[in-house]
């Protein structure tokens, strides 16, 4: 945030300098550029000490090298010279965390890129502690990655991509802990494999897939016989089902108006057939057979 309060008042010092400065130059040139340097100098110096936080900062004050306190957000004053300030900002920062190549437990090498989101929730030891806290926290992230990655396998990293991002998150906050800083999320954003790997894991889904749609087929036939077999008996024991079932064949078959449909042999004379059929089944069952002679 530009600290526009503290460049106001340079302009307004500036201006009431030049016109004190400005009737000297007839009269004394000489004295008129010493008093113009002086004031420049007080002007430099009064317009830094008034310091400008945004809601999202924290200044960081250092009193001759040392910590002195924490203020903001909000206008405040320092002393010049005596004092330095270093803003901090508090919000969830993202550091990018690059491309790494890592080898997995049942060796299969992946190259593998993610986020980091963190905040600084106490700026003094962010800045005291550790010398620069992003690139320090990208450091420990990346090297956090390798290990919790290598000691899973490629299946787990496909499929627990989630739980991995925790343990990676858990790992980081747990070396960066007492620095200030709150991890607040860690996200795998991609994972890379070799092309032959890539071939070989389409190659097992599409037989996988196969393998479904075989059993799926052969269940829906199994479901088709039964459907089937309850139909025939039906009709076995329903004279009238069967007739229906023929007229609606029959139908069928002429749904054109050039289609002809001759039938040979009317429905009923079939239905004697097949009572004639089965009255001669049951006789020739009750027939006994002869008595061997003694």
């Amino acid at each position: 945030m530009v600290n526009y309060i503290s460049a106001l008042v340079f302009v307004i010092l500036l201006l009431v300098g030049g016109g004190i400065v400005a009737p000297l130059t007839t009269s004394n040139p000489v004295l008129a550029i010493v008093v113009g340097i002086v004031w420049l100098i007080a002007d430099v110096i009064t317009s830094s000490a008034i310091q400008l936080a945004a809601q999202w900062q924290r200044a960081v004050v250092f009193r001759l090298g040392k910590f002195k306190d924490i203020r903001g957000p909000g206008l405040f004053f320092i002393i010049p010279v005596i004092e330095q300030v270093r803003m901090i900002d508090t919000r969830v920062l993202a550091v990018h965390i690059p491309k790494q190549q890592v080898i997995t437990r049942d060796n299969v090498p992946v190259t593998i890129d993610a986020a980091l989101f963190f905040r600084v929730v106490n700026p003094a030891d962010a800045i005291i502690m550790v010398q620069d806290y992003r690139n320090i926290i990208m450091q420990y992230a990346q090297t956090s990655l390798r290990d919790v990655i290598g000691q899973g396998t490629l299946d787990q990293l496909l499929t627990e991509r989630e739980q991995i991002a925790k343990a990676i998150e858990a790992h980081v906050e747990r070396d960066t802990k007492g620095w200030g800083l709150d991890v607040t999320g860690l996200r795998i954003q991609d994972v890379d494999m070799p092309e032959e790997l890539k071939k070989m894991m389409s190659r097992q889904a599409s037989a996988e897939r196969e393998k479904r749609a075989t059993i799926t087929k052969a269940e829906g036939d199994k479901e088709a016989s039964v459907n089937l077999a309850a139909a025939a008996r039906t009709m076995a024991e329903s004279h009238g089902a069967m007739q229906l079932r023929t007229l609606q064949t029959i139908d069928g078959l002429g749904a054109s108006p050039s289609n002809t449909v001759v039938i040979a042999v009317p429905v009923e004379l079939m239905d004697v057939w097949a009572k004639l059929d089965r009255s001669a089944s049951i006789g020739s069952a009750s027939v006994p057979e002869p008595a061997p002679r003694a």
